[in-house]
């Protein structure tokens, strides 16, 4: 049953004089009837919230499960990925603008059931919700996966963490896997500034609460020269990391590129990303790679005990691989943390849009 343009949501609360407090994210917005969050697509109406953006994508492509990035979930699979307008967050450097900060609520019509015959269409092994936060349309998210489920798909998130434990409860019992994006190292500062977010704790909170429900989690950290690149906060990370999520949690330091209202910051020196790595490497994670630096050693996957490359990458190809049926090195036999095997008919899949 649709109110108004929208679905019903059930992430809210009622408050007084017809108002609302929104459940989804970590910022609660309490929403006057008539009025919406700040991410544009939740809405009071009549004293209810509803989900504006429900069935409507602004994106739909075909995608490698590597440019999520997901590292060591089903790897060398085919995603089928899902994005929608309006976003929880006002990143200053978005490569995805156009479609998150939108404050219209457009997209192509796309019921959970269509999505996944689509993605069983096209030979995908997966669902993926990213482009935009996919927390501000999770009750959309969730009916999507619990159909995939149904034919055989899994599914994952591409976010940023900002969620709330309703959330959580709501979507962690659906989702096979997460990536977790933080941005500046989850610097307080940089997220206040840059991102207009209150600060880290709601990502470390829901990273923790994933991990503990079984949801296959990797980190990626964006680094931003010049104020998004410190030692201490990328070190601050790896140890949370470590000390909550597990040493073997893959974590991903991602190269910075100019864009939206950051168009006069740099690339990310690669030298920066290296340093960083030693930092994050230093603190006793067993899988670090540089993303968006093609050809880098740093994007294979090393054994943790030995140092040989287990998995050769470049970009989201993978060029050898060398595990065991069980997934271990076969130089020292050291079991290596990753989900799933590559497909035998494995063959490179790069970005490929869906049509209307």
């Amino acid at each position: 049953m649709t109110v108004g343009m929208g679905q019903p949501a059930t992430l809210f609360e009622a408050a007084a004089d017809q108002k609302v407090r929104c459940t989804a994210c970590a910022r609660y917005c309490t929403i006057p009837e008539g009025s919406h969050g700040f991410c544009f697509v939740r809405k009071n109406v009549g004293g209810k919230l509803v989900l504006l953006s429900y069935g409507k994508a602004s994106a739909v492509q075909i995608d490698p499960i590597e440019k999520k990035p997901l590292s060591h979930f089903h790897p060398g699979t085919r995603v089928y990925s899902i994005g929608t307008v309006g976003c929880n967050w006002r990143c200053a450097y978005c490569q995805n603008a156009e479609i998150s900060q939108e404050r219209e609520v457009v997209g192509r019509p796309l019921p959970p059931h269509v999505a996944v015959a689509e993605a069983k269409r096209y030979g995908c092994s997966g669902v993926t919700f990213t482009y935009n936060e996919p927390t501000i349309f999770a009750e959309y998210a969730v009916d999507v996966i619990r159909e995939a489920h149904t034919v055989g798909l899994f599914a994952n998130f591409v976010t940023n963490g900002y969620m709330t434990s309703e959330a959580v409860e709501l979507i962690g019992p659906q989702l096979d896997a997460v990536s977790i994006d933080f941005k500046g190292s989850g610097e307080a500062g940089f997220l206040r500034k840059y991102v207009a977010a209150g600060g880290p704790q709601p990502i470390y909170e829901s990273a923790v609460e994933l991990r503990r429900r079984g949801v296959h989690v990797e980190i990626t950290d964006l680094i931003v020269p010049k104020v998004g690149e410190s030692v201490e906060a990328t070190r601050t990370l790896a140890r949370f990391v470590r000390d909550q999520l597990g040493p073997s949690t893959p974590f991903h330091l991602l190269r910075f590129h100019p864009d939206y209202h950051m168009m006069d910051f740099p690339e990310t020196p690669v030298a920066t990303l290296e340093r960083l790595h030693a930092v994050v490497k230093a603190e006793g994670l067993d899988y670090v790679y540089l993303g968006n630096v093609w050809g880098h050693k740093l994007e294979h996957t090393y054994c943790p005990r030995c140092g040989t490359i287990v998995v050769r990458r470049l970009g989201f190809v993978i060029q050898s691989w060398r595990l065991d049926e069980q997934n271990c090195c076969p130089k020292c036999g050291e079991k290596i943390a990753m989900v799933g095997r590559l497909p035998e008919n494995y063959e490179p899949a790069f970005a490929m849009p869906v049509p209307r």
